[in-house]
């Protein structure tokens, strides 16, 4: 099973200090056909005005992963953690038994572009948790890179689902490709650019289910940033 998932068909919300692009059903946007993938339940592309952000809420048992794009992401939780994020980071906080947090532009002059990933924990009530690393452009250029997953191998980091997600930058003649277990699902966003996956052309912020696939084959980029998520059914 192949299906297009097009970046005008995603939700969308625009409230002067966030401008957001919601692959699944989120907050105000609904829709029964995208509610999720496996454990895969929200990717929200969110570009954030100059001094505005999250306030401090709270969330409960789901693995939260913060790539960002552009700009400065600034974030604060209940666990004492401070940090401000830039291009190659990726932030990994585990809500489990319940954790309160913020997310801020950390700029006053510019706008933070990031992508917000929620992914549904294998277990529920853990301990809340955080992590960052940062992975640079050459890790990425021309590779899948492992950026998190079930077990933290490769210096990705540890999310509680046995679920895999590698990022990749690909253009001209590169070429990635991952092989698939048995039963295994797969979702392709891409982030920017253009690349070809299984075939099928996709576009910036454009993404591809795939379900009983052997492998995943990426060809004919340009210019091309995307995430391959690797999930159990």
């Amino acid at each position: 099973m192949i299906e297009i998932r097009k970046s005008e068909d995603r939700g969308h919300a625009n409230h002067g200090w966030l401008n957001s692009q919601h692959s699944f059903s989120f907050a105000d946007y609904y829709d029964p056909r995208h509610q999720g993938f496996g454990p895969l339940r929200v990717i929200n592309e969110d570009r954030v005005a100059p001094g505005g952000g999250f306030g401090t809420h709270g969330h409960r048992d789901m693995e939260i992963i913060s790539y960002v794009l552009d700009g400065a992401l600034e974030h604060k939780d209940s666990m004492g953690t401070g940090s401000v994020l830039h291009y190659g980071d990726v932030q990994r906080m585990s809500a489990g038994s319940g954790v309160r947090h913020s997310e801020f532009n950390g700029s006053k002059t510019e706008p933070v572009h990031f992508l917000q990933i929620w992914i549904q924990p294998g277990q529920q009530g853990i301990p809340p948790s955080y992590e960052e690393k940062h992975f640079p452009v050459e890790e990425k250029q021309g590779k899948l890179r492992l950026i998190a997953s079930g077990d933290g191998r490769e210096g990705s980091v540890l999310i509680h689902q046995d679920a895999s997600l590698y990022a990749a930058i690909l253009n001209g003649d590169e070429q990635a490709g991952h092989v698939l277990g048995a039963g295994r699902l797969a979702y392709v966003h891409v982030i920017r650019g253009r690349v070809e996956v299984n075939g099928v052309v996709l576009n910036t912020g454009d993404a591809l289910k795939l379900a009983d696939e052997e492998r995943v084959t990426l060809a004919k980029a340009e210019a091309a940033e995307l995430l391959l998520f690797d999930l159990p059914r």
